[in-house]
């Protein structure tokens, strides 16, 4: 009795552990790829499987989406500008025998790919390029480590550049770059603005000469305005009529200064009239003396020459 309890015991021991090794559980998001005597027989699961002890093998392969995180590589730009650049690469498994049949480890495969691509593809790109257009270098790294992994039953479902490091001689470089290009931009549209306004100016200056009241109605709400104020500031009205003439006047008078300029010629020729005419009379009155008796001679107060003449001369001598 004892021999066949130990028999029984046996035996159920040996079930037991065929049981545990024919009996396989697999969850929703596993596949088991089978292998019986080395030969490839599918996928099996999720749930129960039954398996042949000694006769089948079972990898588990995991059908969730992987997160692989692509170490910092070193990199030289197209412009030759070096820099560090990381990222993450999300992929799952679509054929889990491909996975296990086509390549040995997919997981390290993938990793490997997606870093020597990183590398190829962001050293063709300018950094302007890398900094600014990464959402198209995403997709280009995404769809060059798809194409490579699809036959390895992986599908990468996106790519992301987290971070790009720089040297700090080109960060400070690009921040001036920047500075630069803010005080120019602020420049035009405070250039604009001048623009826009002097148009608007000259629109309301050609309103209000149109109606002088207008002019007079803007003074008067300009004053309104300066009275709301809660300041120490006097304001006298003045009409623009009484001070008007204080601004002709010094045109009036420069005016007539410009006119006088030809005075003097009409001056010169005036003198040089006054010096001919009394030229004129200096000869004439020489003219008269020569020409007066003896008697007038001493009525200005001459006396006659006492020599005798001519005549007298040619008496004496006869």
């Amino acid at each position: 009795m004892t021999v066949l309890l130990v028999v029984l015991a046996v035996v159920v021991a040996i079930l037991a552990a065929v049981a545990a090794a024919s009996i396989r559980i697999l969850r929703e998001y596993e596949r088991a790829v089978v292998f019986r005597l080395g030969r490839l027989l599918g996928e099996k699961g999720p749930g129960l499987i039954l398996l042949i002890p000694m006769v089948d093998r079972m990898v588990r392969v995991d059908l969730r989406t992987i997160v692989l995180d692509i170490p910092s590589q070193d990199l030289i730009t197209r412009d030759n500008v070096p820099a560090k650049v990381n990222a993450v690469t999300y992929f799952r498994v679509i054929d889990a025998s491909s996975s296990v049949v086509a390549v040995q480890h997919y997981l390290a495969a993938t990793s490997q790919i997606a870093q020597t691509t990183l590398r190829s593809v962001l050293g063709k790109a300018d950094l302007d390029i890398l900094l600014a257009e990464r959402e198209r270098l995403n997709e280009a790294l995404q769809q060059i480590i798809d194409e490579q992994t699809d036959p390895w039953g992986v599908k990468v479902t996106a790519v992301e550049i987290k971070h790009v490091e720089i040297p700090a001689g080109m960060q400070r470089a690009m921040a001036r770059q920047a500075e630069a290009e803010r005080e120019r931009r602020a420049k035009v549209i405070h250039a604009e603005g001048e623009f826009q306004a002097s148009e608007r100016l000259r629109d309301a200056a050609d309103v209000i000469s149109a109606n002088p009241v207008a002019l007079q109605l803007r003074y008067l709400q300009t004053l309104t305005e300066v009275g709301d104020n809660q300041n120490s500031t006097i304001v006298f009205p003045l009409p623009i009529d009484l001070i008007r003439p204080f601004f002709e006047a010094p045109g009036a008078a420069s005016a007539a200064t410009t006119a006088e300029p030809p005075a003097p010629r009409d001056e010169r020729d005036a003198v040089a009239a006054l010096d001919s005419d009394g030229r004129q009379a200096v000869e004439d009155s020489h003219a008269r003396e020569h020409q007066l008796p003896p008697a007038a001679h001493h009525a200005r107060g001459t006396e006659p020459s006492s020599m005798p003449t001519s005549s007298e001369a040619e008496g004496d001598v006869g």
